[in-house]
Formats: C-alpha cells, sequence, structure tokens
C-alpha cells in the first residue's frame, strides 16, 4: 500500500471496510467498484450498509449489468474465504430483519465489533442512527435531496467530458458541497456524536459510513473512521497487518488520504443519506 501503486498492482490488507455502494442508484461508480474488488487481497471485508439503495430503486429501477457483477463479486471473494460481514444502512434498512443470519457466505449484522492488528476495539456501525442529533428538518432535506441529484448530474457530465478529453475522474460535486455553508458543520456534529457513542460503550474508536464524508481523525483519545462512498469519492479504509488504518480514494488514479486532525476539512453530504 504505497502512494506509488499502479492500477495494476494488488492491494493487500488484513481488513477493508466499503459502505454506500448504493447499487440500484445511477450515479453508482460500479466500474471503479468492480476494478477495486478485483485487485484487493484481504481476510475480511466490511459493507457498511446502503449497498443496495432500495430507495432509488423504489423511485426508479436501475440495474445495469456492473451492479449485478458487484454482487457476484461480493459472492465470490466470499467463496474464496474472504469473511464478508455485511452491516446494512437505512438504504438497505429491510436487510436487517436478517441480522443474525446469513446470505450464503456472506454475514449479516446490525453492527460489529472489530479488533484491529494491534488490540484496539472498534465500533462498526453504518451510522444514521446519529441521524437523531443532527436535527435537519424535513424541508431541509428535501431540499438537500433535490439539490444533491442536481450536483451528481453535474458531476456525471462533468466527468464524462474529462474522460473524453483524458482526463482523470475528480469529484466536482465534492468541491461544491465543501463551501455550502452549514455542510461541514452538520459533518463535525456527526463525527462528534459517533465518536461519543463510540466512548460510552467503551471502543477505542468507530467505523461507519453514511454521510458520504471519508475520514480517519482522532479526538480525545477517540479515533472515527468513515469509508466514505461509491457516489462520489470512491473511496475504501484499509488496515494493513500491523493495525494502521488508512483511506483510498480509488478512480483512475490512486490518492491516499493521512489520518487528519480534527479540525480538519472533509467532504460530505447530509441530506440524501438522512
Amino acid at each position: 500500500m504505497t502512494p506509488g501503486s499502479t492500477l495494476a498492482n494488488p492491494l493487500h490488507a488484513r481488513t477493508i471496510w466499503i459502505s454506500d455502494l448504493h447499487l440500484g442508484y445511477r450515479d453508482c461508480k460500479a466500474d471503479y467498484l468492480l476494478e477495486f474488488l478485483d485487485r484487493i487481497r484481504c481476510e475480511t471485508l466490511y459493507l457498511v450498509g446502503d449497498v443496495i439503495d432500495l430507495w432509488a430503486l423504489k423511485k426508479r429501477f436501475c440495474w445495469p449489468a456492473q451492479h449485478y457483477q458487484v454482487l457476484l463479486k461480493l459472492y465470490e471473494l466470499a467463496d474464496k474465504g474472504v469473511r464478508v460481514i455485511y452491516v446494512p444502512g437505512n438504504h438497505d434498512e429491510p436487510l436487517r430483519h436478517f441480522c443474525g443470519d446469513q446470505f450464503g457466505a456472506i454475514e449479516v449484522a446490525l453492527e460489529h465489533e472489530y479488533v484491529s492488528a494491534d488490540g484496539k476495539r472498534w465500533l462498526v456501525m453504518h451510522g444514521d442512527a446519529m441521524d437523531a442529533h443532527i436535527n435537519l428538518s424535513w424541508v431541509t432535506r428535501f431540499c438537500g435531496d433535490i439539490a444533491y441529484d442536481a450536483l451528481l448530474f453535474i458531476n456525471r457530465w462533468a466527468n464524462r467530458w474529462r474522460k473524453l478529453t483524458g482526463r482523470p475522474y475528480f469529484s466536482l460535486a465534492g468541491l461544491i458541497k465543501s463551501n455550502v455553508k452549514g455542510a461541514q458543520k452538520a459533518i463535525e456534529t456527526y463525527q462528534n456524536e459517533a465518536m461519543d457513542e463510540a466512548r460510552r460503550r467503551g471502543y477505542d474508536g468507530v467505523i461507519c459510513g453514511h454521510i458520504h464524508a471519508a475520514a480517519l481523525l482522532e479526538q480525545n483519545g477517540i479515533r472515527y473512521a468513515n469509508t466514505g462512498d461509491w457516489v462520489e469519492s470512491c473511496s475504501a479504509l484499509l488496515e494493513d497487518h500491523q493495525g494502521h488504518l488508512r483511506l483510498l480514494h480509488y478512480s483512475d488514479q490512486l490518492h491516499w488520504q493521512a489520518e487528519q486532525a480534527p479540525s480538519a476539512s472533509a467532504e460530505g453530504r447530509v441530506a440524501k443519506a438522512a
């Protein structure tokens, strides 16, 4: 796992976390996701919620061949000996009824305790339970949802143009959102509440998704890791065999994100996740 890794090299890790794939949603970056899943070599793979976007499928059915291939790839990894643990989120909430069961070789859990290679105990959860602390009104949620779809529309066409001109993928939607008033405050509130939940329950840290804001930071002795998403940032959290965690942004080029200070900014979206 080096910054100079090329797209041809395997990605070796002890454990990998991904979330917010949103299969069934037209802006899921299934092409990058398939490339990523083909490259990984790990012992355990966590799917931290919103794997299948049942909300989007209810509004408009969208199921390209690549989305189906992602599911097949997940089962292929599980059949080859990778422990795959699925923690459903709010967009695939009906699957929470199957917590404690298995879908073939894939385990389903409402949340999970993970012990890293360095002995730290992590709470793994999707994170939608923190929504109550963000206090978004239904008007804000509705308008935010519409605005987010508009941003992804712009992002989609901007990256088609970039690809035609030989330029790498870039999250234009993330850049725009990072300058939206109040977005960073909501993200910080979410992060603080997630860390407080981990602290109350005696964990050393929390690993979550939900708000599409990849981050890795520590505050008052509690660590926070957000896996990001595969709609904009195409990000994953990886742990090596020494217990070190790093974020990977995967698209046309690999970009490793180092651990952030508590005040560091992060891209994110709250309205549609709620």
